[in-house]
């Protein structure tokens, strides 16, 4: 997948690159709304969106794309597994494997043929190239990297990077518990498409609504639900959703009655914000995007065959904000439903939840943080990094750490925007190479190069861009007993 669109680039607006990775549809679907906000805003001349997967080799897609959905299908168990283990912060360290880098080489020519003023990721392969090709001052535009599940995950955490948002306040705290700097981490909810502007009409006489999804590629646990739905004593109606998979909506057909006017069967559609806002209640998967998309329709949900891990997760926080059910088995689906529906004011309880948490404006949020905010990136370096993923395995907070293993955070005090998070014996050798006279300490082009550590090379390079020195002030993390002008 690759699209551009231009408008008068004769202007010099922004050229936005928006990098996604055709892993399921969420990550697609959030790319497609990140672009949608681009073009609401009047200095972005031009967009490219591009499917990463799409630009590498077959085998390499396959792997990732296919291969994930295989493993989901067949060893769920693995799945969760995977997701676990890599969930630590900074596990992985260094420059990317031979094989990512060799299928990344069509996406670099393509960033260098596009020459983009900021770039956006939705997906976590993306947004550690992109990484890379900071330190080694290949891109100095503007990088955002734009998580699309609830529950933050440590491999979308990179090296360097302008702006990074997240899906809820929760991550945030996290983040900025493990050392990152509050001024590049944000909350601001998963993008989505925007909202229809105005609510559909509803007969306040009719029956609750169910909205059963089986996503983009149907999924057979749909019929399952429709199976179980046949048998509600509370009145409903409800429209099945079954995707491009035109044999369950056969098989769907084909449970229903002619005669049961209660249901309506539907393909893949475009229409999704429209049925999220006539629905009452959701059935489905809670996919990061899907979910999303609900609660900004105030949308409740009941969540059925959750992939391990993310969609795990996902459910857990909607469950905890009072906007979602979960059915841990296919044979009570019914029976959840009919909980919700005749419980006295439980369902319109559930959907204030669901509003409550909504982030409509997600996507604009997104645009506007990475295009209004700092030039320069903000880079964790390598010491920085093991320091944090040690600390996680000890179950230590890393910002608490105190002596040579405390972390510090260099700030560009014109911008106030933090440009390096360092342990706190690097700064030792910063300052001892760039402190003035007057005790300011001046970054600055080095031609002394073999003489300067390559992970301060890297520093040096993404930081300064195309200036030849940086004042910077050093801040101390709290608790950390580390030099602090606050």
């Amino acid at each position: 997948m690759q699209r551009t669109t231009t408008r008068d680039p004769a202007t010099g607006g922004e050229r936005i690159l928006i990098l996604s990775a055709g892993v399921g549809s969420g990550h697609n679907s959030a790319a497609a709304a990140v672009e949608q906000a681009c073009l609401g805003r009047a200095d972005v001349s031009e967009v490219q969106v591009l499917d990463v997967l799409q630009a590498s080799t077959s085998l390499y897609r396959d792997v990732l794309g296919k291969g994930y959905f295989v493993l989901v299908e067949e060893t769920p168990w693995l799945v969760e597994w995977g997701y676990d283990i890599s969930d630590a912060p900074f596990r992985r360290r260094g420059p990317l494997d031979p094989w990512t880098r060799a299928n990344a080489m069509p996406v670099v020519a393509a960033i260098k043929r596009f020459k983009p003023t900021a770039i956006v990721c939705t997906h976590f392969l993306p947004a550690q190239l992109l990484a890379s090709l900071i330190l080694r001052g290949t891109v100095d535009a503007r990088t955002a990297v734009v998580t699309t599940d609830y529950d933050f995950q440590g491999l979308w955490l990179t090296s360097a990077f302008h702006s990074l948002s997240l899906a809820r306040e929760e991550g945030r705290v996290q983040l900025t518990a493990l050392g990152l700097p509050p001024d590049r981490v944000v909350a601001t909810g998963i993008p989505i498409a925007a909202q229809p502007s105005t609510p559909a009409e509803r007969d306040p006489d009719a029956p609750p609504a169910l909205l059963v999804s089986a996503g983009a590629s149907g999924g057979d646990y749909a019929l399952a639900v429709v199976r179980q739905t046949l048998h509600l004593r509370s009145p409903f109606t409800a429209m099945i959703v079954c995707g491009r998979n035109d044999a369950l909506r056969h098989r769907v057909e084909e449970l229903i009655s002619p005669t049961d006017d209660r249901y309506t069967v539907l393909g893949f559609t475009d229409e999704m914000p429209q049925l999220l806002r006539r629905a009452d209640l959701f059935v489905g998967k809670p996919g990061g995007l899907s979910a999303s998309e609900c609660m900004a329709a105030g949308l409740p949900m009941v969540l059925v065959n959750p992939i391990p891990g993310q969609e795990v997760r996902n459910g857990d926080y909607l469950m905890e904000q009072g906007a979602a059910v979960r059915c841990n088995t296919a044979t009570t689906i019914g029976w959840k439903i009919d909980e919700i529906l005749r419980e006295p004011g439980r369902l319109q309880r559930m959907q204030a939840a669901a509003r409550r948490i909504g982030r409509p404006d997600a996507a604009r949020d997104v645009v506007g943080r990475l295009l209004d905010g700092p030039s320069r990136p903000f880079v964790v370096t390598r010491a920085a990094q093991k320091t944090i993923f040690d600390a996680s395995a000890r179950r230590v907070v890393a910002s608490e750490l105190t002596g040579e293993a405390a972390l510090v955070r260099l700030v560009d005090p014109v911008a106030e925007s933090t440009v390096a998070l360092l342990r706190a014996r690097e700064l030792d050798e910063l300052q001892q190479r760039y402190t003035g006279p007057d005790g300011t300490l001046v970054l600055r082009r080095d031609d002394a190069v073999l003489s300067v550590r390559r992970d301060t090379q890297r520093l040096l390079r993404a930081v300064l861009g195309r200036d030849e020195e940086l004042a910077v002030r050093v801040d101390g993390l709290a608790g950390s007993g580390s030099p602090s002008s606050r």
